[in-house]
């Protein structure tokens, strides 16, 4: 047994608090509303004691999902929201992703349906996620919805591992190189530097380079910290700006070695998956094109649905703005216009999407057999560099000598 504290009010709006017994928050919950009183808050007694260690937690898109999938299933079992709502509070394990549940199941306890409570917690339901919801409120099919926006998130971040497992193999290469180049310049040089000392002469341009770079990483190893840190600030900052982003997304589309082809096919997989589980959902057409435009992660994009809006508005149609735009290729604005004919555009929008996704998975293996040799070239020039410019004066000594 357990001791919760609670604060409740009658239906003629008089406060009441205490503290209860019990096995869990459900039981003191259930007390309450047959006494007849709405339940505002109930929290452990001892929950102050413990130590908060929510700073170091976040919550994975893998854990969101099964999050949404247990609550498409418990409300398609005929459950209310509110004991769903109780249910994910007591068996979730993220502390993070529990708190915000707990948060979500009081606004709805004090009457606010589920899509504006979710509303109020942007950083973990975003604008897709929260207009699902309302669109399946609205039409009575919530589980329904909730359905499409567990299999959004599964897309998204089966999405998201196909990139980051391209880039594992570059980032631990360049780690590697980037680890050789200081132990060579920090421990190696220096050994170098005092046998040229002995020899005297005029060193070679590329010889003061490297000494001058060992001097730097040893003696200035502090500034050099600073100096990188100081470059990610301002690299992060200027991304954060408008300008900035709209810069970055447009050099990203730009980047050589397929990179930019793989970002663009994210864009448009993401753009279509989202707009299509928003059309299907019954989410209005301009709410559904704005929160596209959003959540695609692109200001490339963005900004083509600024144009798609305004020619909707004007009644037009989407797949016409879209032609001008280069970031979306011929055979996606003819599909559009074949859909929004035919009157099946979600599912031609989902077509594009399943093309999309499978073209990164192609083109991240691509990817990969590019970048290994340009890993290795790259690993040796550094080691190559270093070599020749240690060597060189060396070199001249013996041509002097011979």
């Amino acid at each position: 047994m357990s001791t919760y504290v609670f604060k409740a009010m009658d239906f003629a709006g008089a406060q009441a608090s205490g503290e209860v017994e019990a096995e869990n928050k459900q039981i003191v919950a259930d007390q309450l509303k047959s006494r007849g009183l709405v339940v505002l808050e109930i929290a452990d007694k001892h929950t102050s004691r413990e130590i908060n260690l929510a700073l170091f937690q976040r919550v994975k898109g893998a854990e969101l999902t099964i999050l949404t999938r247990q609550m498409s299933t418990m409300v398609n079992s005929g459950m209310t929201i509110l004991r769903a709502l109780y249910v994910l509070e007591a068996q979730t394990e993220n502390k993070v992703l529990r708190e915000t549940v707990v948060k979500v199941r009081k606004d709805v306890e004090a009457g606010l349906p589920l899509s504006d409570a979710l509303e109020r917690h942007p950083k973990l339901f975003n604008p897709l996620f929260v207009a699902m919801t309302r669109a399946g409120e609205t039409g009575g099919v919530l589980d329904a919805a909730l359905l499409r926006v567990a299999d959004q998130l599964e897309k998204e971040d089966s999405l998201r591992r196909q990139v980051k497992s391209a880039m594992a193999y570059p980032l631990v290469v360049m780690g590697f190189a980037f680890s050789v180049l200081i132990a060579l310049v920090a421990f190696i040089v220096p050994v170098f530097v005092s046998v040229f000392k002995e020899l005297g002469g005029e060193l070679p341009s590329i010889t003061k380079f490297t000494v001058l770079l060992s001097k730097a990483v040893t003696g200035y190893w502090w500034l050099c910290m600073m100096l990188v840190a100081a470059i990610v600030f301002a690299f992060r900052r200027w991304k954060r700006t408008d300008r900035g982003r709209a810069q970055w997304d447009t050099l990203r589309l730009r980047i050589p070695f397929k990179i930019g082809d793989i970002v663009q096919k994210i864009s448009l997989a993401r753009w279509s998956r989202t707009l299509s589980a928003l059309i299907s959902a019954g989410v209005p057409i301009l709410q559904a094109l704005e929160i596209t435009g959003k959540t695609a992660g692109n200001h490339v994009v963005e900004t083509a649905m600024a144009d798609v809006i305004a020619n909707v508005k004007a009644g037009g149609t989407i797949a016409a703005p879209l032609k001008n735009t280069p970031v979306f290729p011929g055979m996606v604005c003819s599909m559009i216009g074949v859909g929004e004919e035919t009157g099946a555009l979600d599912t031609m929008l989902e077509k594009i999407a399943d093309f999309y996704e499978d073209q990164v998975e192609s083109a991240v293996k691509q990817l990969t057999s590019i970048l290994e040799p340009v890993m290795i070239i790259l690993v040796g020039a550094i080691v190559g560099f270093i070599v020749i410019s240690m060597y060189m004066p060396l070199f001249k000594v013996y041509d002097s000598i011979k």
